[in-house]
């Protein structure tokens, strides 16, 4: 069986901190026990299966919740939905690059930051569900549904303790005793020990789940918040494991902050910028950051590298900014894993 290995990282202003995407293992061999089409393909909308009491079995291994969660938990929230401490601080480590991030120390980042992130195994049993995650250093939770109350003074832990019960088809999953080291994503929404998370997982078929999460932490958000996704199973496929060694290279980690932009300069590139007919690029500035909408991109500011040029925090996107003779900025060039493109500002 191979493995994932996430290997030194040496410029943390240059990379998301992230494992890189690795192809599925055992390719040819078929899941057991799934239902198949004529052509051999998963009937993913045959009915869901049932365990022995009647409940759903949500037993499978399933796809990520939605990545753009996992890199901003906070990503459909309004500024005053955020404790001004807690958004300074994230805004303090989206500048540093992530360097102090659980994921460059190889610890686990949070329960939602898993669960948005690669595939999950669900096993289920009559007391205990087991959620198997492949993320840094594979980590792994045990939902109790044997009936028993969430631990009154836990000791503090990365992923907490959680404990499930059925709603009519539905699990709902409850977790509580977190430690405040964790990272709600990977861009850095800090967790307190009074976070609560609540998840509900529905089967709709024996290929869909409806997967919520409700983010419930007073010190850090002003209002519990739910994410609503969906989630598709995995076929054919097993979990790869996924192994971190970022912490042998902490010394030579490094993170240049020196470049600073001038919310003056800023200002000049926020506007619509057209990449083709019906589509664009949506650039605003807050202060001395700016933030881009239109490109699959998640709600995180860019880091400028000089005056004209900046670069995401979660994706390989370039960005740079061009200027006539009059220095009137005239179009944007986007940079990436794809060939170069260049949209044209429309507007201010």
């Amino acid at each position: 069986m191979r493995s994932r290995l996430i290997g030194a990282v040496l410029i943390v202003a240059l990379t998301s901190l992230l494992p890189a995407t690795a192809t599925a293992q055992w390719l040819k061999y078929p899941t057991p026990g799934i239902p198949r089409l004529p052509d051999g393909k998963p009937n993913l909308s045959a009915p869901a299966p049932r365990t022995a009491d009647g409940k759903p079995d949500l037993s499978g291994i399933w796809n990520g919740a939605g990545p753009m969660y996992r890199f901003n938990i906070a990503q459909d929230l309004e500024p005053q939905d955020i404790q001004p401490w807690a958004e300074a601080l994230f805004l303090q480590r989206v500048r540093e690059s992530r360097k102090d991030s659980p994921l460059a120390k190889c610890m686990p980042v949070s329960l939602p930051y898993h669960q948005f992130f690669n595939m999950t195994r669900l096993v289920q049993t009559p007391n205990l569900m087991v959620i198997l995650h492949e993320s840094p250093n594979s980590p792994h939770r045990m939902v109790f549904t044997d009936g028993r109350d969430l631990p009154k003074d836990p000791n503090p832990t990365y992923l907490g303790y959680s404990v499930g019960k059925w709603e009519d088809d539905t699990l709902v999953v409850t977790t509580t005793g977190f430690n405040d080291k964790g990272w709600l994503d990977s861009a850095g929404h800090p967790v307190t020990e009074s976070l609560r998370v609540t998840e509900r997982y529905r089967r709709r078929d024996f290929g869909h789940m409806d997967f919520d999460i409700t983010i419930d932490d007073p010190k850090v958000f002003n209002k519990p918040f739910t994410i609503k996704t969906q989630r598709l199973l995995q076929a054919d496929t097993e979990l790869l494991e996924d192994v971190c060694e970022n912490e042998l290279s902490r010394a030579r980690f490094t993170v240049d902050t020196s470049i600073k932009v001038s919310p003056a300069i800023i200002a000049t590139y926020a506007g619509v910028y057209e990449l083709a007919p019906g589509r664009e690029i949506v650039i605003t500035a807050t202060n001395d950051l700016l933030y881009v909408r239109g490109l699959n991109e998640p709600k995180l500011p860019l880091i400028p590298t000089s005056n004209t040029q900046f670069m995401s925090t979660a994706t390989p996107a370039g960005f740079e900014f061009v200027k006539d003779g009059q220095g009137k900025v005239t179009h944007l060039i986007v940079r990436g894993n794809v060939a170069e493109q260049k949209a044209v500002r429309k507007s201010p």
